[in-house]
C-alpha cells in the first residue's frame, strides 16, 4: 500500500531512478550523498520503497530515537548510533551484520548536513571487514534523479576507492549545492585514514 503511494508521489513530483540494485546481494551498504538537507531523509525513505529495498535499514544519530519521535524512526528501519564513540562503531555494525543472514544499511558518509572537509569512513571499513559491496547513491535535486552507481568492493588501494566515490558524489547537486561534496575533500579523507 505505502509503495503505491510513494511511487505515485515519486512520479507526480518528477523524480526518476537511474541505475539499479540487481542482482541484489544478501548483504551490502548503501552510501548516500550529498547530504545537504532534512528532505534527504524523506526522499531516501520513499526511494527505498520505490527501489524495493524496504528491508534496508539506516543508521541515525541517537538523538533521533528519543521520545517523542523515536518510535517512528525505529519503525522506519533506524538503528541509533552514538556519534561520539567512533572507535567501536565499526565493530558494533559488523556484529549487527553477523547476526543476520540478509542485512543492508544506508548511511550518509558526510555524517551531517553541513559542508564537510572529509568523509567519515566507517562504512568503508565495515564493507572491507565483511567483504560486502558498497552501492553509492546520489540524490540529484537539479535533475530530480536518484542515481545508483554500480557497486564496488573496497580494495587495498584506499585512495583509488575514495577518489571513485568522491568523484561520483561531486557530480551530483544536492538540495543545497554549496554544501555538497567536491573532490577537494579527497586528501583529508585519505589523510584521516592513515
Amino acid at each position: 500500500m505505502l509503495r503505491r503511494l510513494y511511487t505515485y508521489w515519486f512520479k507526480k513530483t518528477g523524480w526518476t531512478v537511474e541505475g539499479q540494485f540487481e542482482p541484489l546481494p544478501d548483504k551490502f551498504i548503501v552510501v548516500i550523498g550529498p547530504h545537504t538537507a532534512n528532505m534527504d531523509f524523506i526522499i531516501g525513505i520513499i526511494a527505498r520503497s520505490v527501489l524495493r529495498l524496504t528491508a534496508t535499514k539506516y543508521l541515525g544519530k541517537r538523538e533521533l530515537f528519543r521520545f517523542p519521535y523515536g518510535f517512528l524512526f525505529r519503525a522506519l528501519g533506524g538503528y541509533p548510533v552514538e556519534r561520539r564513540q567512533h572507535k567501536n562503531q565499526v565493530e558494533a555494525v559488523v556484529e549487527i551484520f553477523n547476526r543476520h543472514e540478509k542485512f543492508s544499511i544506508a548511511l550518509a558518509p558526510e555524517g551531517t548536513r553541513a559542508k564537510v572537509k572529509r568523509l567519515r569512513t566507517g562504512f568503508y571499513h565495515i564493507a572491507k571487514r565483511l567483504t560486502i559491496p558498497i552501492y553509492p547513491v546520489g540524490f540529484d535535486y537539479a535533475q530530480k534523479k536518484i542515481m545508483v552507481h554500480p557497486p564496488f568492493y573496497p580494495t587495498d588501494d584506499r585512495e583509488k576507492d575514495f577518489r571513485q566515490l568522491i568523484t561520483f558524489f561531486a557530480g551530483i547537486r544536492g538540495k543545497y549545492p554549496e554544501k555538497g561534496i567536491d573532490i577537494s575533500i579527497l586528501a583529508e579523507t585519505i589523510k584521516a585514514e592513515n
